[in-house]
């Protein structure tokens, strides 16, 4: 019986971009100084958009990102949250050319 060996090394993908995006939006939201109102629901959206279901239907992305920018823009957000947001629709746009199923 032979055993399933640990991999030695990853192959960075465009994925791995998008889900550091994803990562970095949460962080600066939880660490942001003031809160904006709606921070909260839009903690949920981002866990959402992180989740199982959403990576493996990448299409459930974009609407949750629309959700997720409506409240940041209607709770005046920082520029930093907002900068964020754009790049993770910069990167899914990216991801959605490469993995198009």
């Amino acid at each position: 019986m032979s055993l399933t060996k640990e991999p030695t090394g990853y192959e960075k993908t465009i994925l791995s971009d998008l889900q550091g995006a994803w990562g970095l939006l949460r962080q600066s939201i939880v660490e942001t100084k003031k809160a904006f109102e709606g921070c909260e629901r839009v903690i949920f959206h981002i866990d959402e958009a992180m989740s199982w279901e959403s990576v493996r239907n990448l299409q459930r992305m974009p609407p949750l990102i629309l959700i997720i920018k409506n409240i940041c823009t209607q709770g005046q957000a920082q520029h930093e949250i907002v900068a964020n947001i754009q790049e993770i629709k910069n990167i899914l746009k990216e991801v959605l050319l490469e993995y198009p199923n």
